[in-house]
């Protein structure tokens, strides 16, 4: 294969992650509003879909067996799982095209943390993210919604899930500071959502089995697409550079799911949603183009991004 080839091979597999991402996200909360799907059934099904891109992602890898691998592995895995199950509330109750650009804004917890915890030093464009996601955040929040309680409900879910997946970005990176390689840390992301499955369970009090078949039939599909974009997340930054992969993927997968709520469900946002919509995508790409930049070394493989994971 020719260097330019190699150069570009990851462009497919971000292609596909962008195309699954935004089609999930804008279609994520069909079997809810369809057919009255409890949330925390749609999560335990997300779970368990989990368990296809975890095969590929560790066939023919090393698993690190070593304590500080499982530790790590279970607070990525716990906390994005948590945030999913969190996520799927918020869908059920708020437009993706808001409720996405708030979570893609995890960056900015990820940055704070390494500035508290690490004392990393911040670069200009981690500022001026950190700065735009803010005042998006103000942004979204006088304008949340159908009514004041009910969108303020949502918009506080969307934060909370953006708390969740930032802490989960700061523990990736600490898992790959001492070595613990993307495979293993997949492998934990996975075991975790399957460990929260009775917690959903409780939350439901009980499994749900007087539904038509098309709405677990229907959930299976859209959480596929979210299980399956994890995959070529990791496939595309095995094989491209982080700084140009993350920033990319983070902006487009929320654009196309915008775009496509918007053209599919005919709901305009309104001034300052637009603006916070903007800012959000702006702010996250710049944090997360700066992360990757100062933390990309290449004799080591950058570790998974947030949405990431599907975390």
């Amino acid at each position: 294969m020719s260097a330019s080839k190699r150069r570009a091979a990851w462009i497919p597999y971000a292609g596909l992650l962008v195309l699954f991402w935004g089609v999930w996200g804008a279609f994520s909360s069909l079997p809810t509003s369809r057919y009255g799907y409890p949330d925390p059934m749609v999560y335990v099904i997300w779970s368990i879909t989990m368990l296809i891109p975890a095969y590929f992602s560790l066939r023919g890898q090393k698993i690190d067996r070593r304590p500080i691998a499982a530790v790590y592995g279970l607070l990525i895995g716990l906390t994005g799982a948590g945030g999913q199950l969190v996520l799927f509330k918020a869908l059920t109750i708020g437009p993706a095209y808001i409720i996405f650009p708030i979570v893609a804004l995890s960056p900015a917890i990820t940055v704070l943390m390494a500035f508290a915890a690490l004392r990393e030093r911040l670069t200009a464009l981690s500022w001026i993210g950190t700065a735009l996601a803010l005042v998006a955040i103000v942004l979204f929040s006088v304008s949340s919604g159908d009514s004041q309680e009910t969108g303020m409900t949502y918009l506080w879910l969307a934060i909370l899930v953006c708390v969740a997946w930032g802490v989960q970005a700061y523990f990736m990176r600490k898992a790959a500071v001492v070595g613990v390689n993307d495979a293993t840390t997949f492998g934990w992301m996975t075991v975790s959502g399957l460990l929260l499955i009775p917690v959903a369970i409780v939350m439901m009090g009980g499994l749900p089995l007087s539904f038509p078949w098309q709405a677990p039939a229907l959930t299976a599909i859209t959480q596929l697409l979210n299980a399956v974009g994890a995959l070529f997340l990791v496939m595309a930054m095995s094989r491209g550079k982080a700084t140009i992969v993350a920033p990319i993927t983070n902006a487009l997968a929320p654009v196309l799911t915008i775009v496509l709520s918007l053209a599919v469900f005919q709901t305009l946002p309104t001034g300052f949603q637009v603006a916070g919509i903007v800012l959000a995508l702006v702010g996250s790409s710049l944090m997360v183009y700066s992360t990757e930049k100062s933390g990309e070394e290449p004799a080591e493989a950058a570790p998974i991004d947030r949405r990431e994971a599907a975390s």
